[in-house]
């Protein structure tokens, strides 16, 4: 797997209304999905400013801009672990986030496929894969929320060893399905003259895999271990006995 346990978002941060639309969608993963609702080009009209753009729209830039804003998300991993604390956190910033995340890389895989098949470096085959790994993930998550996550809240330490077993085989299978993405995109680099869908979409991706592997290493590492009985180290019995028996 392809691990960034740390990015960056300055160019979110400083986020404007003078900014080409264009520009936001690239560097703003989900901004693609606010403008697409609102009718704002940010493909072929992405050259003008985000102000101009609503203007023209008869919207008001600055509720657009706070809209935006509202997506911004920091990457820093929380101190959290407190098993209560963590999974609520665990919910709200990757649960939610990856079920926004999807439908919107999908959507933008399937048109940079359908627009721009001869091109040499398309992803042909992203959105099914995307798609494929929507399920496992909703499935996946389906079931920490139904059944893992209640049992660790209540402080069960007797019926999880079977379901963390299961959900850490599902996390391996996440990460070979998102080094299949990588491969696919040229780790999440556009080609040179990409258009903005395109590179809004390996933008979105980017953040998609940090996202995942964060989320992963949080229940992995601090989560589940707080849950787990370690396994005894073995004497090196033998078929003569134990030394010392």
């Amino acid at each position: 797997m392809n691990a960034r346990l740390e990015t960056t978002q300055t160019a979110a941060s400083a986020l404007s209304a003078d900014q080409p639309i264009g520009q936001i969608a690239v560097q703003l993963p989900g901004a693609t999905a606010v403008f697409r609702r609102l009718k704002l080009d940010f493909c072929c009209g992405g050259q003008i400013s985000l102000k101009q753009a609503a203007t023209d729209k008869g919207l008001d830039a600055q509720s657009v801009l706070a809209e935006l804003a509202a997506l911004q998300r920091t990457d820093a991993l929380p101190a959290l672990t407190e098993p209560g604390a963590l999974i609520d956190h665990i919910l709200t910033r990757y649960h939610e986030v990856h079920r926004a995340q999807l439908p919107e890389l999908i959507r933008m895989a399937r048109r940079v496929e359908a627009v721009h098949r001869d091109a040499a470096l398309v992803p042909t085959g992203l959105a099914e894969l995307l798609e494929g790994m929507e399920q496992e993930l909703l499935s996946h998550m389906e079931k920490e929320e139904a059944i893992l996550f209640p049992a660790l809240k209540a402080g069960s330490h007797v019926v999880v060893t079977g379901p963390i077993n299961v959900l850490r085989m599902e996390h391996t299978e996440h990460g070979a399905l998102l080094d299949q993405v990588l491969a696919l995109t040229q780790d999440a680099t556009p080609p040179q003259g990409a258009c903005n869908t395109w590179r809004a979409l390996y933008a979105g991706i980017a953040q998609f895999n940090d996202d995942l592997i964060n989320h992963i290493h949080l229940e992995n590492n601090v989560l589940f271990p707080q849950f787990e009985t370690p396994v005894k180290a073995q004497q090196g019995c033998g078929s003569s006995g134990c030394a010392g028996s």
